[in-house]
């Protein structure tokens, strides 16, 4: 294939594999995770798509995203991936656990399977700690444990909380994420589960085309919370990303947000200037899903609304089938900003070094 961009996949869904996990568990919680009891399921919304690609399987029957060589192979190398963050499948729901203890063992012992048997096999891999909700010291403690490791690249929580991810309760997340200079990041798909408490402002919706569609709303809700609760001024090079969260509804927010700073701006002194510079100084989004207007001069227009170009990074959601390939996303935005969008941003943010194949 004819590579254009130095490219950087801030979204890959590796499927960890369950008794590899158990082999990082002590006990009680191994005995618990291996009788499937393994915390909050899923509201049951009905997805007539299923979420994940029906052509990742391979010859022998086993998946592409459960193999790290196979995922290098058949996914790095056919779409010229120079670095891929690893989001690990099938586990942010135990990040929702009230039970703080197991939580935080389960989320560690599946970052262990990460930094062992997958940093290891390729170096485009970059993989991201997982931190439970329920006791933020716990979570600084595992942010401690790994965060000097050269293969982490980042934080990863939920979109959803059990509070607005601006609340001090979670400081000490952000605090050992700067002491270890590594960027927070979100991501949808928990709304409404465990400790999260109802997926929108206006309860719970009666399908998954509704929740699905109203996941935005997160996202938005916990940028106000994050800019109006200070705590980019308490913790000034925190870099926060917002994974599949969308872009077109930023500009608006960005507006509405300064309109009412300026009235309201004595209720947060702590904010210096408008909420939008500190948003454009801060947070990240990612490319998929991204917005498809029937004409795509609309959503190129949004993007110059705000500086997109050092701020969106592109991602893949690889295995997901409504996943967007290299491509595809390079070509929704204006070409002054594509090389930034696809990889040189996210080099920026991740502190990565030159591609490691030519």
């Amino acid at each position: 294939m004819t590579k254009k961009f130095f490219t950087v996949d801030t979204d890959i869904h590796p499927g960890p594999d369950p008794k590899r996990i158990m082999d990082f568990l002590p006990q009680p919680w191994r005995t618990r995770y291996a009788s499937g009891n393994r915390g909050p399921g899923h509201l049951g919304y009905w997805n007539p798509n299923g979420y994940m690609r029906s052509d990742t399987v391979l010859p022998d029957g086993t998946k592409i995203e459960e193999n790290p060589a196979a995922l290098a192979k058949h996914f790095f190398d056919d779409y010229g991936i120079d670095y891929g963050i690893l989001n690990p499948e099938y586990s942010l729901a135990i990040l929702l656990s009230p039970e703080a203890e197991f939580a935080a063992s389960v989320a560690s012992a599946i970052n262990d399977v990460f930094v062992q048997d997958w940093l290891p096999v390729d170096p485009r891999f970059r993989a991201s700690i997982m931190v439970a909700m329920a006791d933020p010291q716990l979570a600084a403690r595992e942010i401690h444990r790994l965060g000097d490791h050269p293969g982490i690249a980042q934080i990863l929580m939920p979109s959803a909380s059990p509070m607005p991810l601006g609340n001090r309760y979670f400081h000490p997340i952000y605090a050992a994420a700067v002491e270890h200079d590594l960027p927070v990041a979100i991501h949808p798909g928990l709304e409404g589960v465990g400790t999260s408490g109802a997926p929108t402002s206006a309860g719970y919706p009666s399908n998954y085309f509704e929740w699905h569609t109203g996941l935005v709303t997160s996202y938005i809700a916990q940028l106000v919370s994050l800019v109006t609760e200070g705590v980019f001024a308490r913790f000034p090079t925190l870099k926060f990303i917002m994974i599949e969260g969308g872009i077109s509804w930023l500009p608006a927010v960005m507006w509405r947000f300064d309109k009412n700073w300026k009235a309201l701006r004595s209720t947060t002194p702590w904010l210096d200037r408008p909420p939008s510079q500190i948003i454009q100084d801060h947070v990240l989004l990612t490319t998929q899903p991204l917005e498809e207007p029937e004409n795509p001069d609309h959503f190129k227009a949004i993007v110059e609304m705000f500086d997109a170009g050092r701020m969106i990074m592109f991602s893949s959601d690889f295995p997901h089938w409504d996943g967007d390939t290299p491509d595809f996303a390079a070509r929704a935005f204006p070409k002054a900003i594509q090389a930034r969008v696809m990889g040189e941003t996210a080099r920026e943010i991740y502190k990565l070094p030159e591609a490691v194949y030519a």
